[in-house]
């Protein structure tokens, strides 16, 4: 996008012979993905460094194992996309929350910890960053990735969002991958499910701009002598981009088919999946509900988006349940028998599953339904 030099480390000049400012952004050192990027300005000039507090989340003490359910619709705080985000779980490896972003950024913020995800539910605006704005609408997942720069400017008093923050990058499922990196025919989506930045605005202004970095676990303070989004011009393969889930095209079959057919994305130790509207299973003698079944080495997250979820009952839009590995877990009484028959469900909701236990944030526990281990109980 934008203005850009015809080779890469050459001398790439302003009108007034001055020189643009190239900065190489890549993972891994120099053998991951990367992207170039071009600067009116020295993307180091920080006039203020302030480190900030400890971002890491007070988790609760170790409790009985169970099920658990988070009512999270009952979390009704408005705010930005970043200050004001309530996290529910996480682990060394991802945290989990939810945000009702309605106010504009005033500041910009990069996550140098990992890439961040966010789901769409509720809510339309535009996401402003080094590589240029993408607009957002429910539904939309949009992956920001490690080090960018960016802020939230909401369109409207709805938003809502399933916040997803890495300690690695999120990347699309290996498996659908050929040895290219291309999509290949038998995945769920394909590169023209996938848009990046829409246009590339660049300021080029002087001034006191604050940003707020998260990095080894805490937040940090930078305020820079220019504009942080002065880009002209930038390629490569890192940079932000969004895939709406009602592109992903589910995966059916004779009978019931597992989770990771639904797998969307993949992040280091979890894996992120989309349950969408679809056909039920087609046998004659097809139980169209998911048996019961032990996550003896992972923990299993759902967020439910909208729809009547046909293996659960209690559940409300927004709500997310737990339910952990070392027990098995399944549908609810009657939930089995009401599936024979049905020919498709229209359920919307993502699924988080990690391979290391997560834990439990204090303040999630204000939201919790604590009836919810014992709903499998029949009279």
């Amino acid at each position: 996008m934008g203005e850009l030099p015809h080779k890469r480390h050459t001398m790439f000049k302003k009108e007034d012979g001055s020189l643009y400012r190239e900065q190489v952004m890549g993972t891994k050192g120099f053998s991951g993905i990367q992207s170039i990027l071009y600067h009116h300005h020295f993307p180091t000039a920080v006039k203020e460094a302030d480190y900030l507090k400890d971002a890491v989340p007070e988790y609760e003490a170790q409790g009985a194992l169970q099920h658990r359910h988070f009512r999270t619709a009952a979390y009704d705080k408005k705010g930005d996309a970043v200050v004001d985000r309530c996290y529910f779980l996480g682990n060394e490896d991802v945290l989990i929350g939810v945000v009702n972003p309605v106010e504009t950024m005033n500041y910009f913020y990069r996550n140098s910890d990992g890439d961040e995800l966010f789901f769409v539910h509720h809510g339309t605006g535009k996401i402003e960053t080094m590589f240029g704005e993408i607009s957002y609408e429910p539904g939309d997942y949009v992956l920001i990735p490690i080090g960018t720069i960016y802020r939230v400017i909401p369109e409207d008093n709805q938003n809502r969002w399933l916040v997803i923050e890495a300690t690695s990058a999120i990347t699309t499922p290996r498996r659908y991958r050929n040895e290219y990196g291309q999509l290949m025919e038998h995945s769920p989506f394909c590169e023209r499910d996938i848009s990046g930045p829409e246009r590339l605005h660049t300021y080029d202004e002087k001034g006191d701009f604050e940003v707020v970095t998260k990095a080894r676990g805490s937040l940090h303070r930078h305020v820079f002598d220019h504009h942080p989004l002065d880009v002209v011009g930038w390629d490569g393969y890192l940079y932000p981009w969004k895939f709406n889930i009602r592109d992903f095209e589910p995966i059916t079959g004779r009978i019931h088919q597992p989770p990771p057919v639904h797998q969307t994305f993949e992040g280091h130790n979890f894996v992120v999946c989309s349950f969408v509207p679809r056909l039920y299973d087609y046998h004659p003698e097809s139980i169209p509900a998911p048996y019961f079944h032990s996550n003896v080495d992972s923990d299993e997250v759902l967020y439910y988006v909208e729809g009547n979820f046909m293996s659960r009952k209690g559940i409300e839009e927004a709500s997310i349940t737990l339910h952990p590995s070392g027990i098995p877990h399944g549908p609810h009484p009657g939930k089995i028998e009401g599936s024979i028959g049905k020919k498709e469900t229209l359920e919307l909701a993502v699924m988080i599953d990690t391979f290391r236990p997560l834990k439990t944030i204090e303040q999630a526990k204000e939201y919790e339904d604590e009836s919810y281990m014992k709903s499998w109980i029949t009279e």
